[in-house]
């Protein structure tokens, strides 16, 4: 799943595995995400720690983007968590993959 500075996105952050769940959009995922993850978005995800990216998935258009988010936020716990397994199903923190395709490791 490659990124790029601006691409709408749905993503669901985890405070652990088969813990508290929050779903957002943003059309910066690696920015919007280190955001959560220093603290720097006041709210429920600071208050609850919910820090572990387990699962995004990329849009087209923010509209679209925004019309999932909605209608994931709808669902019932077990669809979300099916949803997680099914692309993650030891619920890695998908961060550092994002920040390395972002941000290569520089060669020697």
């Amino acid at each position: 799943m490659g990124r790029s500075e601006k691409q709408p996105c749905v993503y669901v952050l985890a405070s652990k595995r088969n813990g508290t769940l929050y779903i957002g959009v943003t059309s910066n995922l690696v920015q919007r995400i280190w955001q959560h993850k220093n603290n720097e978005v006041e709210g429920f995800t600071k208050k609850y720690q919910v820090h572990l990216l387990v699962y995004y998935e990329l849009h087209e258009t923010m509209e679209s983007a925004i019309t999932r988010e909605k209608r994931m936020k709808k669902w019932n716990r077990d669809w979300k968590i099916n949803l997680i397994e099914k692309e993650n199903p030891e619920w890695h923190d998908l961060w550092s993959g994002i920040v390395e395709d972002r941000f290569p490791p520089a060669r020697e």
